[in-house]
């Protein structure tokens, strides 16, 4: 499957062309955490160990609701792929409400909640403080980040990623402002930070809202929500919903271990999750125009075209993870230096990355599949696959939560089980794309 890399292929025009500004704007997202790990960091290793649990429990909010954008862009991308550009939009806008309604939903249920949901990690009690103080002011912000994830899906559907892009590094701008005023200008510490990316958030929603409304003006597509639509892109959610808590409780399961290591290791952690958030949506770029062609083509009903792009876009992921892997050895060390003038959280982190680097190849291969199972729309297969491939992880973090290691040794053996995450993700994604069963064509999967 990887052979040939590098000679040209057909679709290498379209890839880039929806790749390269998927990238920037998925490298804009993490930002906002980089931003605020490396202002927090420097406030003393309590806070940043705070923003640790808080932000394992954000991305887990947010990243349930991912069907809002992947789920949106293959819709949407189907029926773009038929001509029914007036149903894609259509699509869209209930993808869109279905965002509010769950953003307003999670702020009213998380505000109470947020101090039993930071117990569960069982921090010291100068951490907790900081992780409710974080957690609770950027609950605020759910709601824009999920119209947010739902307005991108739409326009990635409709083979549009420099709209995203310009919002995306326009937010990441505003945040890094908003958080060096707010936090150091002001003087309002974590809680600064907390609500400079809600404020940078909200905006960016405001940005891609108008945008998405303007385009269903243009076609004539009612703006109104529709019940029975909204209904319906929720059903069809719901498997990517199963794929994605499975991912999230290994997620957290780490977050919990790490935890366990001491203050310095769960402080390392957070950085060095935080960067491999960021190099997965490096990678995660190939895997967006996946969805975006791979919708396309089989709503077209052209098999052999989402096969070859397919096989293309495999080559370019692990040829990607190869890169990032030698990039991240080349800078690690110094890398560390950015966010923590702690010695101890220094080397925990050097280490943490080593391991994360070695995975790297592994990585893109596997965000390709999974973003090619996604905008074929076999939501339930990757529901299953997930499922299997954290129950092979879980027994792996038990084993280095109950050893008897601490320090740098606990933090390699726990970034070593995300590796064996990694691989049997792999397998389950593999042996499904070699298959047929998943290209299944039409407007509607």
């Amino acid at each position: 499957m990887i052979r040939h890399p590098f000679r040209r292929h057909p679709a290498d025009g379209e890839i880039l062309r929806l790749a390269l500004p998927a990238l920037g704007a998925l490298v804009a997202e993490p930002l906002f955490l980089l931003t605020d790990s490396a202002i927090i960091g420097h406030l003393g290793t309590p806070e940043l160990a705070g923003l640790g649990i808080a932000s394992a429990v954000l991305g887990t909010l947010v990243n349930v609701s991912i069907f809002l954008a992947y789920g949106t862009t293959a819709a949407v991308a189907r029926r773009l792929g038929a001509g029914d550009q007036a149903g894609a939009l259509r699509s869209g806008i209930d993808g869109c409400w279905l965002a509010v309604l769950i953003g307003l939903g999670t702020v009213a249920a998380g505000w109470p909640l947020a101090p039993w949901v930071v117990s569960l990690f069982g921090p010291d009690d100068d951490v907790a403080g900081h992780a409710e103080t974080y957690l609770r002011i950027s609950l605020l912000g759910i709601p824009s980040m999920l119209l947010v994830l739902a307005a991108t899906g739409v326009l990635r559907g409709l083979q549009d990623t420099r709209t995203p892009l310009y919002v995306a590094v326009t937010g990441a701008v505003a945040n890094v402002v908003l958080n060096v005023v707010l936090v150091y200008g002001l003087d309002l510490g974590i809680g600064g930070s907390a609500l400079g990316t809600v404020l940078a958030q909200t905006g960016m929603a405001a940005v891609f809202a108008r945008v998405v409304v303007r385009g269903a003006r243009r076609a004539g597509v009612p703006i109104r929500p529709d019940g029975r639509g909204v209904a319906q892109a929720f059903g069809a959610g719901v498997p990517l919903i199963v794929r994605t808590v499975a991912m999230r409780v290994a997620l957290i399961v780490i977050t919990v271990v790490a935890a366990g290591l001491g203050t310095a290791a769960l402080a390392a952690h957070q950085v060095a999750f935080t960067t491999w958030t960021l190099l997965a949506l490096i990678l995660d770029a190939v895997a967006i125009a996946a969805q975006a062609l791979v919708g396309r083509a089989l709503g077209a009903g052209d098999v052999d075209g989402a096969r070859s792009i397919t096989r293309r876009m495999v080559q370019w992921g692990v040829l990607s993870g190869v890169a990032l892997a030698v990039l991240l050895l080349v800078i690690g060390s110094g890398y560390a230096r950015l966010f923590t003038s702690d010695p101890d959280v220094r080397s925990l982190l050097f280490a943490a990355l080593v391991v994360a680097a070695a995975m790297q190849p592994i990585a893109g291969w596997v965000f390709v599949l999974d973003g090619v199972l996604i905008g074929a729309g076999d939501g339930r297969y990757l529901a299953w696959a997930s499922v299997l491939s954290v129950a092979a992880f879980l027994p792996a973090a038990w084993a280095v939560s109950v050893a008897d290691v601490s320090g740098r040794a606990g933090l390699m053996w726990l970034w070593g089980a995300i590796g064996l995450w990694m691989l049997v993700r792999l397998v389950t994604l593999a042996l499904r794309e070699r298959s047929d069963t998943w290209m299944v064509t039409g407007a509607v999967r």
